[in-house]
């Protein structure tokens, strides 16, 4: 007989298992079926070992320049093989307090492949068997994984996926090759310009960053550019041959190019991870390869969700994690403590307040409206822009340019978008989020003071530029 649950999950990234946490609290019985390790993609090959890799190897980088802050070192080095270990410290660290959190709430990890049957029942397949698991309500949360495009060479000897790339203990990276140009590509071309590896990027649309503010695509690739990258934008990758590396051939501007590395690294997106996972008594309706749910992530199955890669737009953890949220409130009856891309009381109701953060040097963040997405919806805006060539943190720690913009509606003079190109913007930017979400005046954050010397306080000058403009303008009136 089938052991019953109030809600089974299948996935354990930051959604599954943030649903999980959210759902055991609620006091529902709550499984959760994992193929792999506890924390998915993001945990175990993506967010945190990448960030870590990060850190690391923007120590390096910062020690080879700490003569301009008076510190001098005889030797330098490092050693990618102990990079890996920290890495895997601080995956396995964080693994270790959700696995802490499943014991202590009582969440029931289930070890096997999930393939969904009729009438919620769930079949896993693990080493030691097949087990049947059924439940009042399920959330989808598989994710996705990295997308290989069909071209000649692809299945080459040293073509790699970020997966297997992170997954690389020894160093053989001299020189490597970055098949597109989106958050992915950038944060592994930092990584590896870091190190002081030759880098270049093949980006196939007219700009780094794909949908993201143009100038601030423009600020990446300039300074990209400047630290030795190559970077090739409008650029579509043909094959991948052999002869002495691997030579990536590729055309720009109807010119025939090619580029020769050690190492290819396909960054070219992730898609939806299904496998498995419909039996032959289970249809879901699907769009483009994602599940299709409706506004509460339900999917066309009643009392089915599903939630993060596997059927959002933007393939965020954080997105996974408040979806998983705002389904387990749902289920629990309880109210929503999240709003998803949604702004109470406000006119623009559909307003996005989901960050967006790249982790390159200088770091990139931004969340709500762009001015050209924001006059495309046929609004009057107003911006205040702050360059951080004048704020005093950076120019304390060397790390000049950059800048922050807010954009402001014209007439209410509400926050609806802010866009950061600086030292620690994916921390600032949070502030930006909570600020739209509010529903938050320039007037009303004005009011808070920001600590000096600061980089927040860039934050506080492109609020004070906004209502100067909005002041003149005024006036002119």
């Amino acid at each position: 007989m089938a052991v019953t649950y109030d809600l089974l999950i299948i996935g354990a990234g930051p959604g599954g298992y943030t649903a999980a946490m959210k759902a055991a609290e609620a006091g529902l019985k709550t499984g959760v079926i994992e193929k792999e390790k506890l924390g998915g993609t993001c945990l175990n090959r993506g967010c945190i070992p990448t960030k870590a890799l990060l850190h690391a190897s923007s120590l390096f980088a910062t020690m080879q320049r700490c003569d301009e802050f008076g510190v001098s070192v005889e030797e330098m080095a490092f050693d990618f093989k102990k990079m890996q270990k920290c890495k895997q410290k601080a995956v396995r660290a964080y693994r270790d307090r959700v696995e802490e959190q499943f014991k202590k709430l009582g969440i029931d990890l289930i070890e096997g492949k999930a393939t969904l049957r009729r009438d919620r029942n769930v079949e896993v397949n693990s080493f030691s068997g097949k087990d049947f698991y059924s439940a009042k309500n399920i959330i989808i949360a598989t994710g996705a994984t990295a997308k290989m495009p069909r071209i000649p060479g692809i299945e080459l000897e040293g073509v790699l996926s970020s997966d297997r790339l992170l997954a690389a203990e020894t160093w053989n990276f001299d020189r490597i090759t970055i098949v597109g140009g989106g958050v992915i590509g950038v944060e592994m071309a930092t990584i590896f310009n870091n190190l002081c590896a030759k880098v270049t990027i093949i980006e196939q649309g007219s700009h780094l960053l794909g949908p993201m503010d143009q100038e601030i695509a423009k600020a990446l690739e300039a300074d990209l550019t400047a630290k030795g990258i190559q970077v090739y934008c409008d650029a579509a990758l043909k094959k991948i041959t052999k002869d002495k590396g691997l030579v990536c051939h590729f055309t720009q501007a109807e010119k025939d190019l090619s580029v020769r590395s050690g190492q290819v690294l396909m960054a070219v997106g992730r898609t939806p991870y299904m496998e498995g996972l419909l039996g032959e008594d289970v249809e879901l309706k699907t769009e483009n390869g994602r599940l299709v749910t409706n506004e509460e992530f339900m999917t066309s199955q009643p009392g089915i969700y599903a939630i993060g890669d596997v059927s959002a737009d933007i393939q965020l953890a954080h997105v996974a994690a408040a979806q998983g949220t705002f389904v387990v409130e749902k289920i629990a009856g309880i109210p929503h403590s999240i709003h998803l891309s949604v702004v109470p009381n406000s006119m623009y109701a559909r307003l996005p307040v989901v960050p967006s953060c790249i982790y390159t040097d200088p770091e990139i963040a931004s969340v709500g409206l762009t001015e050209e997405a924001a006059k495309a919806l046929g609004m009057r805006v107003l911006c205040g822009r702050y360059s951080m060539d004048g704020n005093g943190k950076s120019i304390i720690s060397h790390e000049r340019g950059g800048f922050v913009r807010l954009v402001f509606d014209a007439y209410s003079k509400n926050l609806v978008g802010a866009q950061m190109v600086c030292p620690r913007a994916t921390d600032m930017i949070s502030e930006m989020a909570t600020a739209i979400a509010a529903g938050l005046t320039a007037g009303q954050l004005q009011m808070a003071m920001r600590a000096h010397p600061t980089y927040s306080e860039g934050i506080g000058m492109a609020i004070e530029d906004a209502l100067k403009i909005s002041r003149t303008k005024e006036i002119s009136e």
